[in-house]
C-alpha cells in the first residue's frame, strides 16, 4: 500500500534521534523508500536520503516529537498532505497517536492496512494581499509585543459583529479548540461540530469566544493604525503593515490526515489534557 515514508523528529532530543535511526533501519528492511528531514543530517546514522520538508512527497510521514512537531510538519510539507503518524515525545501529545515503545508495532499495522484516517479541517489566512500557510490548529493575530493592546473590529462575512480590546485573537479549528484557544478560555468543540472559534487573549472588556459556522469568512481589522503580527500554528510568522492592518481567515481546501488505531475524542481529552470526565 505504501512505498515511501518520511521521518521527522525533534533534533534537540536524544531519544527522538535514537528512535528515528531505529525506525529508518526497520522501514528500509521492509523495502520502503525512506526519506529524512534534512535537519537530521549528521545527527542520525541511517543512510537515508535527507530532504527539506517542503520537498517531502512521500506516501506517509512519521513524526517523532510532540504536537509542535506535527504542526511544524503540516505547515511546511507539500499539499495535498500525506497521512501522518505521530509518535509522542512531547508533554501532552494530543495530536500524536502512539508512545515510542509502540512505534515499531504501529508501523507493522500501517503496512498491513490496519488503521483508520482522521481528517482534520484547516484554516487559511490572507493578509496584505498574500495567502499564508494553512493552519491545523489556529491563526493568532496580535500586536507583536507582550501586553500591547490591539483594538479590533471583527467581521463575519463582511458584516461587523463585535469590537474587542485584547492582546490578540485566536481563530481556531475544531482541532485547535483543544489547544491555545482552550488555554485562553475558549470552548472545546466536539468533532461533530463543524465550526470556527474566535477567542480573545487577555481581553480588557467582557468578551467571550465567538463560534461561527465553518463556511464563514472571519476578518479582523486593527482600528488603530499599527503593524500587527499573524502567527500560524506557532510556526509561521508574518508582520502585516499598518497601511493595511487586517487579516481574513476562511476554511482551507486542504486537510490534515492523521493515522489512528483506536480510542475516541473524549478518551483523548481525558488521558492527554487532564479533562475530568463523568466516568
Amino acid at each position: 500500500m505504501f512505498k515511501s515514508v518520511g521521518l521527522v523528529a525533534r533534533y534537540d532530543k536524544e531519544q527522538a534521534l535514537t528512535l528515528a535511526e531505529e525506525l529508518a533501519k526497520y522501514l528500509k528492511a521492509k523495502n520502503l523508500q525512506v526519506y529524512m528531514e534534512d535537519t537530521l543530517e549528521g545527527k542520525v546514522d541511517a543512510q537515508v536520503k535527507p530532504v527539506p520538508l517542503k520537498d517531502m512527497k512521500t506516501d506517509f510521514i512519521i513524526t517523532i516529537g510532540g504536537d509542535g512537531t506535527i504542526l511544524r510538519t503540516c505547515v511546511n510539507i507539500p499539499k495535498p498532505e500525506p497521512p501522518i503518524l505521530g509518535v509522542n515525545m512531547g508533554v501532552r501529545g494530543f495530536l500524536t497517536e502512539v508512545e515510542p515503545k509502540d512505534a515499531i508495532a504501529a508501523v507493522d499495522k500501517i503496512l498491513k492496512g490496519e488503521f483508520k484516517i482522521e481528517k482534520c479541517a484547516k484554516l487559511v489566512a490572507s493578509a496584505d494581499g498574500e495567502k499564508l500557510p494553512d493552519a491545523l490548529n489556529d491563526v493568532v493575530v496580535s500586536g507583536g509585543e507582550p501586553s500591547k493592546i490591539l483594538y479590533m473590529q471583527i467581521y463575519k462575512d463582511d458584516q461587523p459583529v463585535a469590537k474587542c480590546e485584547a492582546d490578540g485573537l485566536i481563530v481556531s479549528t475544531q482541532k485547535g479548540s483543544t489547544a491555545y484557544s482552550l488555554s485562553a478560555g475558549g470552548p472545546v468543540l466536539d468533532p461533530e461540530v463543524d465550526a470556527i472559534v474566535v477567542t480573545p487573549i487577555c481581553s480588557l472588556t467582557t468578551f467571550r469566544s465567538l463560534v461561527f459556522p465553518a463556511n464563514s469568512k472571519v476578518t479582523i481589522e486593527s482600528l488603530r493604525s499599527k503593524d500587527i503580527l499573524v502567527i500560524v500554528d506557532g510556526n509561521y510568522r508574518r508582520v502585516v503593515p499598518a497601511k493595511n492592518p487586517s487579516v481574513t481567515v476562511v476554511r482551507s481546501g486542504n486537510v490534515t490526515s492523521l493515522i489512528r488505531f483506536k480510542g475516541d475524542f473524549y478518551n483523548r481529552l481525558q488521558s492527554r489534557l487532564l479533562f475530568k470526565g463523568t466516568g
